[in-house]
């Protein structure tokens, strides 16, 4: 699971910023400004899941007890950057604001993901 989540990881990382160069320089003037405030929304939760995701990868390559918290969190975060950050993407791309419904589906998956990572913290032992 280490590799899955280093690779997920530096996949998010990767697109995140890859959008958000492409939008910043060949997407102005072609999108609205709410459109490219969605693409900026969802690389910022990119990014930030994607560090968390390595975060997951390191503390699963400890010696830990509890894996099974961190293999929630790792597909929590996952889960909600596909959900979230891209269909934030398709809103911006398609300009179907009807997939705004599935935004806040990907937002829980963080916040779930959140948790989880909570409690392995709080039943860690090395």
């Amino acid at each position: 699971m280490i590799r899955l989540w280093i690779c997920a990881g530096a996949a998010n990382g990767f697109i995140a910023v890859a959008l958000g160069a492409f939008s910043a320089h060949l997407l102005q003037g072609r999108l609205s400004p709410e459109a490219l405030g969605w693409i900026e929304t969802g690389t910022r939760y990119e990014l930030a899941h994607g560090l968390a995701l390595l975060a997951v990868a390191w503390l699963a390559g400890r010696e830990v007890r509890h894996p099974i918290a961190l293999g929630v969190a790792g597909w929590a975060f996952l889960l909600g950057t596909i959900l979230f950050s891209g269909t934030l993407y398709l809103m911006a791309v398609l300009g179907v604001k009807a997939l705004g419904s599935v935004v806040p589906l990907g937002g829980v998956a963080f916040l779930i993901g959140w948790a989880a990572l909570f409690v392995f913290g709080l039943v860690l032992r090395w």
